[in-house]
């Protein structure tokens, strides 16, 4: 059987038989099971592709499995309190925790403790990169959501104190939940709180383009892809659905079920607490504290499928599953550091430099091996000049030398060409 596309995981806060588990998105089958410990809500986060993480439910660390070695706990990140919510950049460059009101980012390659941001005035109860891994949005128990860029987070001068982009201060009541849409630094933002409300924020500019009043807490809210609708979960087992295409003009409005898109999921008997949607916008998941997982059709609004749980369930999320999640004999490529708990310590104890390695999309772009041929051809004729090495033995040597070494690196090259080549038209 071909290993499916998308995957649903799960956990609840039992944790009888296991942590979280892996079912096939479109026949319900149970296919894997990570064993060790529970999840706390909200901290369910795949990195890299190659490593499972949660944070332990009311302890101070988090739980690590390699992708497909589901059989036993690999390892254990020890933090500096109980974490409340737990997200990795899309690009598994940065691991971001919240811990009490403070947000902790840890570098992944080296494990180092980049910053400690305190800009909350309580408990951080939900964090989300965006797609480019370029910003962050974390929300709290304090009704705030602050918009960083993780640039000036990672900065390097320790005199001064990182500040949130934005402030997103228009809730009343805690945050419960948040959603980042597509775009990166020009995606839309939805914030649910227990004021009864999902407002909709841009985030480049940190305005608000729209608020939702609901007769309920809500307690989860998604987009669907194309951002046509809005789903938010409520307290009541309700989810409701918000068209973001109506004709009106009002940034201010209160939910009302009609033709026009607005329309309610009914079955779960309890809070919905996650929501999630499949890459092509057909299918929605939530997850509730009436212990069961539930797939819905979007268009006709029906549950086509409910996983039961042994416990509130505190994540639920489709994803696409990653390559090595079926192949027992694969190894993560680089294995996890230890993670500091301190800001730029070293493992002596003495104060360290932050060291930060940005992704090859960052770094200076190496010469081909044809701009290096050119590069040489040039230099090559320029020793002919006798007014740059004169006339003699000795350039005729330097010539011979370069054009040796021209020769080299053409070869490399139509050898890397004819490799790559090869690759591209293999069958598959």
């Amino acid at each position: 059987m071909a290993a499916p596309l998308e995957v649903i995981v799960s956990s609840d806060s039992g944790s009888q038989l296991w942590n979280c588990t892996v079912f096939d998105l479109h026949s319900g089958s149970s296919l894997l099971s990570y064993r060790g410990g529970n999840s706390s809500a909200r901290t369910l986060s795949v990195l890299r592709g190659e490593f499972l993480l949660s944070a332990q439910l009311g302890k101070n660390f988090i739980n690590v499995w390699e992708i497909q070695r589901k059989d036993q706990l690999q390892q254990k990140l020890v933090c500096p309190g109980v974490v409340t919510c737990l997200t990795s950049s899309p690009d598994g460059l940065f691991l971001a925790a919240g811990v009490a009101e403070a947000v902790y980012l840890w570098e992944v390659s080296t494990g180092k403790l980049l910053s400690v941001l305190s800009r909350h005035y309580q408990d951080v109860t939900c964090l989300k990169f965006t797609d480019d891994s370029s910003h962050f949005v974390s929300g709290g128990k304090d009704n705030l959501a602050l918009v960083w860029s993780l640039s000036s987070v990672i900065q390097l001068d320790l005199s001064h104190t990182p500040e949130p982009r934005h402030v997103l201060s228009r809730h009343s009541l805690p945050i419960t939940d948040l959603h980042c849409g597509l775009m990166g630094a020009q995606a839309r933002v939805a914030t649910a709180s227990l004021d009864q409300t999902v407002k909709v924020w841009e985030l480049s500019s940190g305005e608000l383009l729209l608020s939702v009043l609901f007769d309920v807490e809500i307690m989860s809210v998604t987009f669907d892809p194309c951002e046509y609708f809005l789903f938010c979960g409520g307290s009541d087992g309700n989810i409701f659905q918000v068209s973001l295409c109506s004709q009106s003009l009002s940034r201010d409005k209160s939910f009302q079920s009609d033709s026009d898109g607005n329309q309610v999921f009914k079955g779960h008997r309890n809070l919905v607490t996650c929501l999630s949607m499949s890459m092509d916008g057909t299918l929605l998941l939530s997850g509730s504290h009436d212990e069961t997982v539930r797939l819905w059709d979007v268009q006709s609004k029906q549950s086509i499928r409910c996983l039961a749980h042994k416990g509130p369930v505190t994540n639920a999320v489709i994803m696409a599953a990653p390559a090595n999640m079926f192949l027992p004999d694969s190894r993560p490529a680089v294995p996890l550091p230890r993670f500091s708990r301190h800001l730029h310590v070293t493992e002596g104890g003495e104060s360290g430099e932050v060291c930060v390695r940005l992704g090859l999309y960052a770094q200076e772009e190496e010469q081909t091996y044809l701009q290096k041929a050119d590069r040489l051809n040039s230099l090559m004729n320029a020793v002919t000049d006798k007014s740059v090495f004169g006339d003699g033995e000795n350039t005729k040597v330097r010539v011979a030398e370069l054009e040796e070494e021209v020769q080299t690196l053409k070869k490399v090259n139509k050898d890397l060409y004819d490799f790559s080549s090869q690759l591209l038209i293999k069958p598959t």
